[in-house]
């Protein structure tokens, strides 16, 4: 599944006991249920195991989702996700290879290597079991259970009819909690500076290079596990951000042959809504952040100094961490 962006998140537990306010946000979200962040309107697509891989990535790309739920009609259940990081992982180990031509993989269903059949001479992904949640279930514990997991995507399952209503993700629970938390005293710890907050990831940031290929994008984001890369020119200043949601409209543009061409090129090619960087800075307090983030609808802000150089990352997840969980005295993993 897509896993959050740079997995290991460095929180420093800034909740201050002195603060009465830490806790209004833990709070707020154990009163309401998942039902209630669920919008009225919203697009949701199932496969069927049997469907074709490729006419299933190309539907995602389509609709313009990162992810549907997978439904095994000979066990009458859903039996996982199909995200992008499927399509990532099958680009990547199937590019190079001598044996597989990535066309004869096109024409494999789903079944053949993400349903239960895993083992699969093509493929050899480790099971996974469907991690769902009820609607009736808190949101505190959809937070609990996205970063427990390491994933981006929660199916809110109704337990009566097994149907699934909705799929909860990082953006959609900050935006609920930005919407319709304003009554709530806001914590002291939301005034903090960034570099002070110790809020996000700023060891290690994966990065790539623009002169580098798609295919060294793409190791990145497997050995990585992370869902954007920050492009860099020669002077380590940002230049774009490409995320998972961008490879999979190689799909679209049936690009995924050529994985050599430049990230520069890469970049040029887009044609879908491009996320663009969205950055911050070392002084800006965390309660600016988390308000450019939603307004901006994305899932992560790009750390800079003042000269563009990236110093870190801050994701959905760190933030849900920061402001949900740590107050109860939960970490995620």
């Amino acid at each position: 599944m897509d896993s959050s962006t740079q997995e290991d998140c460095h929180e420093d537990h800034i909740m201050n006991s002195t603060d009465p306010n830490a806790e209004a946000y833990m709070t707020f979200m154990k009163k309401h249920c998942c039902y209630d962040a669920i919008p009225t309107s919203c697009k949701l697509v199932i496969f069927d195991t049997s469907l074709q891989v490729k006419k299933a990535f190309f539907a995602l790309v389509a609709n313009g989702l990162r992810a549907a739920p997978l439904w095994d009609n000979k066990q009458q259940k859903f039996v996982g996700m199909l995200t992008i990081t499927d399509f990532i992982n099958i680009l990547h180990r199937y590019y190079k290879s001598p044996l597989v031509q990535i066309y004869e993989l096109e024409e494999h269903k789903i079944e053949t290597w993400r349903g239960d059949s895993f083992q699969n001479v093509y493929l050899q992904y480790h099971k996974q079991n469907l991690i769902s949640i009820s609607p009736n279930a808190s949101l505190f514990d959809a937070v609990y259970s996205l970063l427990k997991h390491k994933i981006h995507r929660l199916p809110v399952i109704d337990p009566e009819s097994g149907n699934v209503l909705h799929i909860l993700t990082h953006k959609r629970i900050l935006k609920f909690l930005y919407l319709f938390g304003p009554t709530i005293p806001k914590p002291y710890f939301l005034q903090k500076k960034i570099k002070d907050a110790g809020i996000g990831t700023f060891r290690d940031i994966a990065t790539v290079q623009q002169t580098a290929t798609v295919y060294d994008a793409l190791s990145v984001f497997v050995d990585r596990r992370v869902s954007a890369l920050p492009v860099v020119d020669e002077n380590g200043r940002v230049v774009a951000l490409y995320s998972r949601f961008d490879v999979i409209n190689l799909a679209a543009q049936k690009t995924y042959n050529n994985l050599s061409m430049s990230m520069q090129e890469a970049l040029r090619r887009r044609r879908c809504y491009v996320e663009g960087v969205i950055k911050c800075y070392p002084d800006e307090t965390l309660e600016t952040v988390i308000d450019r983030i939603v307004k901006a609808e994305v899932h992560r802000l790009v750390l800079v100094d003042r000269n563009d150089v990236v110093r870190g990352i801050i994701s959905l997840s760190d933030l849900l961490q920061a402001i949900v969980l740590s107050p109860a005295g939960f970490e995620s993993g």
